[in-house]
């Protein structure tokens, strides 16, 4: 594909990409308000701290959201880009880290080579590629700005738990006939390009990468007949949600999926 055409497609694909403009109110009541959110941070919290280098090193946060990445790896002696293209979300994630080692860019992962080229010796891409219209080479992307040595933390929204969901719902004839994309139309909350653990294991290896770990998130709560728990019961939920985060069969059902990636010093 010649460069004109090449940077025709990309464009392409940034249109249909969504951007979360005018929802951080909606993300910061909706989910970090939640349970849902409480243990999304709990089960990040537990397992990343093994997972991640301990040592201080630049980091980039691509699709921060409201911060709390940023914040997290900041308070760890990181040196944090946050990377947010949703001006307001953008607004409200500085806001959470002032006084931090965090500074903001406005890109999309299309233009992140040209604005952040590192390389990196950290990644951070949380619940961000299931919302873009072509996944596979933003996860490629990343990977390239990955430094030999460097970390990728990459969580991706479950294509099967999505499917498992629709079927407690009752959503039957969905689930059969495997209509599980949202439309990214309004403030509809379901991702355009749901992933599979096959998908993320494939491009790791076609990117050269390694796999540390993979994590479930929230591998019961959204099972539970009544999801509006007392403090007391989320705490135990957490724990359950943590201690079985990564044993096998049970994170498979995450309605999040978190991979560790390593790219090895002899990667090319």
């Amino acid at each position: 594909m010649g460069r004109a055409k090449h940077e025709e497609a990309a464009d392409d694909a940034a249109k249909r990409d969504r951007v979360f403009d005018g929802l951080a109110d909606k993300f910061a009541a909706g989910l970090y308000g939640t349970p849902r959110g409480a243990i999304r941070l709990a089960v990040l919290e537990h397992v990343l701290p093994r997972e991640l280098p301990a040592d201080a090193r630049p980091a980039l946060d691509v699709g921060a959201g409201l911060g709390q990445m940023s914040e997290w790896l900041a308070r760890r002696g990181h040196a944090v880009t946050l990377v947010e293209p949703s001006r307001d979300m953008r607004e409200r994630a500085m806001d959470r880290v002032a006084g931090l080692a965090v500074t903001a860019l406005d890109a999309t992962w299309q233009t992140l080579a040209e604005r952040a080229p590192g390389p990196w010796g950290l990644i951070v891409c949380h619940a961000v590629l299931e919302w873009l219209a072509e996944p596979r080479d933003a996860f490629a992307r990343l990977a390239s700005l990955l430094a030999p040595g460097g970390y990728l933390s990459v969580m991706v929204f479950n294509r099967d738990a999505l499917r498992f969901s629709n079927v407690v719902k009752g959503n039957l004839a969905k689930a059969l006939d495997d209509r599980l994309e949202g439309l990214g139309k309004r403030q509809r909350l379901t991702p355009i390009s749901p992933l599979t653990d096959a998908q993320v294991r494939a491009w790791s290896q076609e990117a050269g990468l390694s796999l540390v770990s993979v994590t479930g998130v929230r591998i019961f709560h959204d099972y539970l007949a009544d999801r509006d728990v007392s403090p007391e019961k989320l705490d135990q939920l957490i724990e359950l949600e943590c201690r079985y985060c990564q044993q096998d069969p049970h994170w498979r059902l995450g309605r999040y999926l978190h991979y560790t990636l390593f790219k090895p010093e002899t990667a090319s």
